[in-house]
């Protein structure tokens, strides 16, 4: 088989698995709360250091999952643990002079490891935020001037959520591969 064949096959499983993997990172974001809203013409693009003050150190919780993202050498580690099943990931979180918070991680599963970057964008107006993931998503609101409850900015919180909850996914995809072997 060739490289490109090879290539080409690993890029669609880690499409797949990243989309499955990435779809419980930002759950919320597809549900009925996260509504596509029209771009205001007068949103501008965030800043690097609004976007810096709205993640850094922060837990970006979803149903089954978290991530982590850490100021301190920009390190993201999350995981998931859900009907989906079970993965993990290490890796950076960087922001762009574009509006961009992007995710660069390896993600561990019972099946594989792959790598994956994904990119959210950001634009504001009159306090509200807009939030679309890149490159073929849809516009929402992340946070209304005034918060509101169903808000996927909420789901951002001043705690760690992932240093236990990560060990324990670990250990047991550990567990699933030795007793397949």
């Amino acid at each position: 088989m060739s490289t490109r064949k090879n290539t080409s096959r690993f890029k669609r499983f880690a499409d797949v698995l990243g989309a499955v993997t990435l779809t419980s990172l930002v759950g919320s974001v597809w549900s009925a709360s996260a509504q596509e809203v029209v771009l205001p013409k007068a949103a501008r693009v965030m800043t690097p250091p609004e976007i810096h003050e709205l993640y850094h150190d922060r837990s970006w919780r979803w149903k089954g999952g978290a991530a982590y993202l850490v100021d301190q050498g920009r390190r993201f580690s999350a995981w998931v643990d859900d009907d989906t099943g079970k993965s993990w990931a290490e890796g950076r979180w960087m922001i762009t002079e574009t509006g961009q918070m992007c995710l660069d991680a390896t993600w561990h599963s019972k099946a594989s490891l792959f790598p994956a970057m994904t990119c959210f964008s950001h634009r504001v107006d009159n306090g509200t935020i807009y939030q679309k993931r890149e490159p073929d998503g849809s516009w929402y609101v992340f946070r209304h001037a005034q918060p509101l409850d169903e808000d996927e900015g909420k789901n951002l919180v001043r705690k760690d959520l992932v240093s236990t909850h990560i060990s324990t996914v670990k250990t047991a995809l550990d567990r699933e591969q030795l007793s397949e072997q």
